[in-house]
């Protein structure tokens, strides 16, 4: 991985840990808990489950690796693992300290015990990748297939499949925001002390009449898009077009590997494949369509294509409602074991499109003239 990619994923992925450690961001108060109290408990706590231990491990290893991705590319050597894992360690103890304010949040020395181990595995991982020489062998790969300003695609690609694991009322509909805006606009006026009594204004754009639910038409072509758009944010930062066509087998891959997992996370592993219905089977088999017919197309019109398919998508699934199924599916991420990263998985799957939509057109605002988009 290259030196520039390694720093901004660092940071978003920090960026990711803070909210998931710190959401819901509400009820912030001190509790009179001594830090002392949760740093000197004894091990292990009353209460663990091996769920909780393997999500604290593994959640701070992609950290600790590209923290030390980033510092040996640097120089640091021998200091790299070392480093890696004291930042990890010291942001773990800084989140569980900020937990002492949160009502919903438990610190524990369990937890900051094994997210500083997570950072270190992490961290050593990419220092013997590195010795090992794969590390270079990568940096020749990047070098092969990517522009050289492709780190910002990276890191969306990189948080596409995280924000899949959260349940979506369509397959790959991402970005389903709408009605959840219109219902929390509606009730912060209904608590306004000043707007009980006055009518909501005429251009307040809040739905009058009752949604309609997504046709099966619809409802293909919402799965198709939501597939393309990886695929042609790929597209756009791939140099040439035979490895588009891995780039795009891989996202498809991987896009029906997670959102099974998050149906199975959801329902239980007997209900894995429930999501893959008649159009979303047809959703699928389009989207790779698509991306095959689009191989050759130039970046500039990958871009636009890609633009077009966000839009598309988002206005599709913001004037569809979510079903009572779908509400009972949140309410089992909102209040089961998932809530750690109930917030983390929502935001992500709320943001990541317009995320995409705010790259894109920067990217083809700021193109420099000595790069070619053909």
């Amino acid at each position: 991985m290259h030196q520039s990619s390694a720093g901004p994923l660092a940071l978003s992925y920090a960026a990711l840990i803070v909210f998931a450690s710190l959401f819901p961001f509400e009820g912030w108060r001190a509790q009179g808990i001594d830090p002392l109290v949760f740093l000197l408990a004894a091990l292990p706590p009353p209460y663990w489950t091996w769920f909780d231990v393997l999500t604290n491990a593994a959640g701070y290893a992609p950290l600790g690796f590209l923290l030390a991705l980033g510092l040996l590319r640097t120089g640091s050597g021998r200091r790299a693992v070392l480093l890696a894992t004291l930042a990890g360690a010291l942001l773990s103890l800084a989140m569980e300290f900020l937990q002492i304010y949160l009502p919903r949040r438990v610190p524990s020395n369990l937890d900051l015990a094994l997210n500083a181990a997570g950072a270190l595995a992490g961290a050593s991982i990419a220092a013997l990748l590195a010795r090992l020489g794969v590390l270079g062998r990568w940096h020749d790969w990047r070098e092969r297939w990517l522009l050289p300003d492709a780190s910002g695609a990276m890191v969306l690609l990189a948080l596409w499949p995280p924000a899949l694991l959260f349940p979506a009322a369509v397959p790959f509909g991402l970005g389903q925001v709408q009605q959840r805006l219109e219902t929390a606009l509606i009730g912060w006026l209904a608590h306004t002390p000043s707007m009980p009594s006055m009518p909501l204004p005429d251009g307040l754009p809040l739905r009058q009449t009752a949604l309609a639910p997504l046709s099966p038409g619809g409802e293909l072509l919402c799965v198709a898009l939501g597939l393309l758009a990886p695929c042609l944010l790929g597209y756009c930062v791939i140099r040439q077009a035979r490895h588009r066509v891995l780039l795009a087998l891989a996202l498809a891959a991987l896009g029906i590997a997670l959102t099974a997992l998050s149906a199975a996370l959801s329902w239980g592993p007997v209900h894995a494949w429930q999501w893959l219905n008649r159009p979303a089977r047809a959703g699928l088999w389009a989207a790779l369509a698509l991306a095959l017919l689009l191989l050759a197309l130039p970046r500039r019109a990958c871009a636009a294509m890609l633009l077009l398919a966000l839009v598309w998508q988002l206005a599709l699934l913001n004037q569809a409602p979510t079903s009572a199924y779908f509400a009972q599916t949140l309410q089992l991420w909102e209040q089961g074991r998932f809530i750690r990263f109930y917030g983390l998985g929502q935001w992500l799957g709320w943001l990541w499109p317009y995320a995409t939509l705010l790259y894109v057109l920067l990217r083809v605002s700021g193109r420099q003239r000595h790069e070619p988009l053909s």
